[in-house]
């Protein structure tokens, strides 16, 4: 298996749950991180070399990852395993797929690559490269045969995870948190890359929202190798009296919080199953965005918004990302209560759709691949 940063580690690591409770002596190795690894995984390489995002960004590590691919492609090809399973990292992934299939070696990839949204020339190598896709939203099974590319509705793993009805008491209880408080969550991202580019303007925002709600409390999930930069970011923004920094548990956070201002990504998605409104926002180098924006084919980028195929959130992006615009953005829906209310009722009906028995549906269809 390969997964590359958090969010697939943490997928990777409940798909590793289901085929353990079927396959008890299964033995699975590759590039992974500390969910996979709670389940017996052999981490070769770990899952945070592959937390690349963006063209140039990219081009900076190009030689190493370029290096791990091929000295991980050698070693499968010594040491064929029953299956090959790819989690997300579609531009890591899908060209070793297509070198193991070519091989013999049967590939799964986990996570439809987003065709649906940019890049749809993918499709060409998705279906060279897979014998199968497990897909987590419910719409792309039947995109992915209209092109002959056999794939597998299986829910979205986090969808079981996350409970209907967050406790929002008892996650404040954990945290230390005022249970009167008005809280906003703010999460920068869980790359190197995303706080350089957002962390200062998510804590000026903060610092300008704190000015319009003196008693507003910001709460901040940090992975321990970037707490560092994250507490020196709000200490330059001033919010040292008013901002807890928490180790990991960004789901306690995002269950304690009232609003919460977050980065593109999966975790927008976690948010929207906690039923939390939120501001989207994303911010890049400037030739990767151009690129990007070119590719772009829908007119949303936050999966809560493509999901319900409606600017159901806010969406803030590159040059419109500003301090002042994301407080205010914030500001809107704190005093709005009726249009948090409307769209905790869409979020619940979003997380019914996502929900399914995602350890049995992904086991059967890995079996089918194993099995030819």
């Amino acid at each position: 298996m390969v997964a590359g940063e958090a969010s697939g580690d943490l997928l990777a690591g409940l798909l590793l749950g289901g085929m353990r409770g079927r396959w008890p002596d299964l033995q699975a190795a590759g590039i992974g991180g500390p969910q996979m690894a709670q389940h017996g995984f052999q981490a070769w390489w770990p899952h945070d070399k592959l937390a690349v995002r963006g063209y140039v960004e990219v081009l900076r590590h190009y030689r190493e990852i370029v290096g791990i691919r091929r000295q991980l492609k050698a070693r499968l090809l010594r040491e064929p395993p029953q299956a090959f399973i790819g989690v997300d990292a579609p531009d890591f992934n899908l060209d070793l797929e297509l070198d193991l299939r070519t091989a013999g070696v049967r590939t799964v990839h986990f996570v439809c690559p987003s065709i649906w949204a940019w890049r749809p020339e993918r499709i060409e190598k998705i279906r060279r490269a897979c014998d199968h896709v497990l897909c987590i939203f419910p719409f792309e099974p039947a995109l992915l045969r209209g092109q002959g590319v056999p794939a597998t509705y299986v829910g979205h793993p986090l969808a079981n995870v996350i409970p209907l009805e967050p406790d929002r008491a008892a996650a404040r209880a954990t945290l230390g948190i005022d249970p009167q408080a008005e809280v906003v969550a703010i999460l920068p991202g869980s790359r190197v890359s995303e706080i350089q580019y957002l962390a200062a303007t998510f804590f000026e925002a903060a610092a300008l929202l704190r000015r319009r709600r003196p008693g507003v409390r910001f709460v901040v999930p940090a992975l321990p190798a970037l707490r560092s930069r994250i507490e020196a970011a709000a200490s330059v923004a001033g919010l040292a009296d008013s901002l807890q920094v928490v180790d990991g548990r960004s789901h306690a956070v995002l269950a304690a919080c009232d609003l919460t201002l977050i980065a593109s990504g999966t975790a927008t998605l976690e948010a929207a199953l906690f039923k939390r409104p939120m501001v989207i926002a994303y911010r890049m180098n400037a030739i990767s965005w151009q690129i990007m924006r070119r590719k772009q084919m829908q007119p949303w980028i936050g999966l809560p918004n493509i999901l319900c195929e409606d600017f159901v959130v806010p969406e803030l992006l590159q040059h419109d990302a500003t301090p002042a615009a994301l407080a205010g953005a914030l500001l809107e829906w704190l005093e709005a209560p009726a249009r948090m209310a409307a769209v905790e009722k869409r979020f619940s009906v979003l997380h019914h759709q996502l929900r399914r028995d995602t350890a049995r549906l992904a086991t059967d269809a890995i079996e089918k691949v194993i099995q030819g």
